[in-house]
């Protein structure tokens, strides 16, 4: 299924390829990779029993990514332990492992550049760049859709209170 005209990239239409995530339903199983000793992989299973925010972005090398990577990890430090968080982006796992202990980010970070299979089943690629869009997901501690926020103009932040207020619900 490809959504079209539901996002911008600096006012310019983008069409977002991928099947569409509904509130209430489970979230599609994923198999993503991270930088630790190696490449390791981080799947939808490994998250499962806390709540989960997922902080979705193109890339962390340019400055709203890193923002709102750096806002999130700020706002969930107070939550510490009950809740599960990651940033996803196609970056390879090494350089957001970099930007990461550069920038002093504690948050988990993933990366879907090998299959783009993340990507296609959540409905978050932006079909004109191969990049995921701007996006926030909320899940629930069995893996289900509480809150969804695919930001419309990619280059604008995610509306944090938004998200943070559907998190804390669930913890």
């Amino acid at each position: 299924m490809t959504q079209t005209g539901v996002i911008t990239f600096k006012s310019n239409p983008m069409t977002l390829a991928g099947s569409a995530l509904e509130v209430g339903k489970p979230a599609p199983a994923f198999e993503l990779h991270y930088a630790d000793a190696g490449i390791q992989t981080l799947t939808l299973d490994d998250l499962k029993g806390k709540p989960t925010l997922l902080s979705i972005v193109p890339s962390l090398d340019t400055g709203v990514c890193a923002i709102q990577t750096k806002k999130f990890n700020e706002e969930l430090a107070s939550l510490g332990d009950q809740i599960n968080a990651v940033t996803i982006s196609r970056d390879l796992p090494f350089a957001q492992a970099r930007f990461c202990g550069a920038e002093n980010i504690e948050m988990r970070t993933a990366s879907d550049y090998q299959t783009h299979a993340f990507g296609a089943d959540y409905g978050m690629t932006i079909e004109e760049l191969k990049l995921l869009t701007r996006a926030v997901i909320v899940l629930n501690a069995d893996g289900e859709v509480a809150h969804i926020e695919i930001v419309p103009e990619v280059t604008d932040e995610p509306d944090y209170a938004t998200a943070m207020a559907a998190l804390r619900m669930l913890v």
